[in-house]
């Protein structure tokens, strides 16, 4: 009896062996956790671009007598979402609605507070870390145990052991709990995400800065595009007319077949010249539509105009000043230096010991009726002895980030005062041409008025008008990129200082566009 007793209590722990081994365990353990390993570089431009450049105009003349600036936009800033959807388009453009437009839909913008959501979500987390982390978890298990495989076989004469136990039935309902006490590697790991998810927010008002330079600055070129259309239209109405009158005189016999065909060749110029600004003004209004989430034709026209007026600026000392107060870039830049270092603290505080605690309850049993509760809790202190190098290369990469954030906070910071400075020197030289191109247009005038007077009077050829013609034109082409190279400069300039398009009513006075 004591032999068969035996046997069947060896059967019972076998069983319930195998019932045990397939538990789910109640309590889990990780090793220790890493610093966020963080990107070199610091900023966060999505691949784009938006800036100044000198460049020439199509259709005019190549001479450097003026500033010939142009927007230069690529990357994400140059596209855009369908605005039209959520907001009706009338067919006419003002800045402020193309601007609206440009914040809401441009890919520029969009891109950046997609960016933005990311980092916050990085902070959440981030901080899971330091939180309790909860689960819980039922099942039901239905199981038949196989006594050999565990070893157990039994030959007794007269009594018979089953060599296979079940199937049989049990539940069980647990609750896990674990949290973190101490670990500063995990603080400081939620440290830098705050830290990269604040430069985040700044990044994306620098994106908006860009944004109103692409679109404001894409506004003012088909504005200048536009006057040049209308200054060639003049144009040529004025050489067909010269030359009707000129065809007109050498049928009469006063003038001879070359002062008719040097007339006729200035009139076919001017033909000439017209095409090609048409088609770059219909190039300028589409650009400008995808922009700001318009359909990409040239089929609207614009409301407002931006003539000359003198910038209400401060001296370059105090804009630079101001600049480095108020640039989101620069704030960014100094946040990212900031999230870097708090990612190297976390790389060295891998060598620290950390704490943690752990615990489950569950209740186990052939069905709820006839169930029994069980528990387990855990304290853990875990102190890295050797990690195989792994945290002397986390902090090697973290003082190589951190490094490269501070290299790229420093050029920021010049960057700016190098805006700043140039965008006055260019608001200077473009006043300065904005005010010979007035008196050069005058006198332009004057001269042309002379010449037809004197040529309807017999005493100079067509040659001579013509020549007046070119000048006047000259003068106001050198007029409309100087006033264009005015207004993009105070633009540029209030993207140099910040928030741009809070500035832009000071330094851009519109009035309404004429109707065409």
């Amino acid at each position: 009896m004591k032999q068969s007793g035996s046997i069947v209590f060896l059967t019972f722990l076998a069983s319930a062996a195998s019932a045990l081994a397939q538990f789910p365990s109640s309590s889990s353990s990780s090793g220790s956790p890493s610093a966020t390993a963080l990107p070199a570089s610091g900023r966060n431009n999505q691949s784009g671009l938006v800036g100044m450049a000198e460049q020439p105009v199509a259709g005019t003349t190549t001479s450097v007598n003026t500033l010939n600036p142009t927007v230069q936009i690529s990357g994400p800033f140059s596209g855009s979402a369908s605005s039209t959807a959520a907001r009706p388009f009338s067919g006419t453009l003002s800045l402020q609605e193309a601007l609206e437009r440009a914040l809401a839909y441009n890919l520029g913008a969009i891109g950046a507070q997609q960016t933005l959501r990311q980092n916050n979500s990085q902070v959440t987390v981030a901080r899971s870390a330091l939180l309790p982390n909860i689960s819980s978890s039922l099942s039901e298990t239905v199981t038949q145990t196989d006594l050999a495989a565990f070893g157990l076989r039994f030959n007794v004469p007269q009594f018979r052991i089953p060599e296979v136990v079940g199937p049989f039935n049990y539940f069980t309902l647990q609750a896990s709990l674990s949290q973190t006490v101490a670990n500063l590697t995990s603080v400081n790991n939620y440290r830098a995400a705050r830290a990269t998810a604040k430069a985040g927010q700044y990044s994306m008002d620098d994106a908006k800065d860009l944004v109103t330079l692409a679109v404001c600055g894409a506004y003012l070129q088909v504005l200048a595009a536009q006057a040049r259309v209308d200054a060639a239209q003049a144009q040529l109405d004025t050489a067909n007319a010269l030359f009707h009158q000129s065809t007109e005189q050498h049928g009469e016999g006063v003038l001879g077949q070359l002062n008719v065909d040097q007339s006729q060749v200035r009139a076919l110029t001017q033909q000439q010249q017209i095409i090609t600004l048409r088609n770059d003004l219909a190039k300028q209004k589409i650009n400008l539509a995808r922009l700001a989430g318009l359909p990409p034709t040239a089929e609207f026209r614009l409301s407002d105009t931006f003539p000359y007026t003198p910038a209400p600026v401060q001296s370059v000392d105090n804009a630079v000043a101001e600049a480095e107060k108020q640039r989101p870039d620069l704030k960014a830049a100094e946040l990212q230096v900031q999230a870097a270092t708090k990612a190297l603290a976390a790389a060295r505080a891998e060598r620290l010991p950390s704490a943690s605690i752990s615990g489950d309850y569950e209740v186990i049993g052939i069905n709820p009726a006839q169930s029994h509760g069980a528990f387990t809790a855990t304290g853990t202190v875990s102190i890295p002895v050797w990690q195989g190098g792994r945290i002397a290369g986390d902090i090697a990469l973290a003082q190589a980030v951190l490094a490269q954030r501070q290299a790229e906070l420093e050029d920021t910071r010049a960057q700016i005062e190098a805006e700043v400075r140039q965008d006055y020197l260019d608001l200077d030289a473009a006043a300065g041409q904005v005010e010979v191109a007035q008196k050069n247009l005058q006198v332009g005038q004057e001269t042309l008025q002379m010449t037809n007077a004197r040529n309807q009077a017999g005493v100079v050829s067509t040659i001579e008008v013509v020549q007046a013609q070119q000048t006047l034109a000259n003068a106001q082409l050198d007029l409309i990129n100087s006033v264009f190279a005015h207004n993009l400069a105070k633009l540029s300039l209030a993207r140099a200082l910040g928030h741009a398009s809070d500035r832009l009513p000071a330094l851009l006075k519109s009035q309404p566009a004429p109707q065409r």
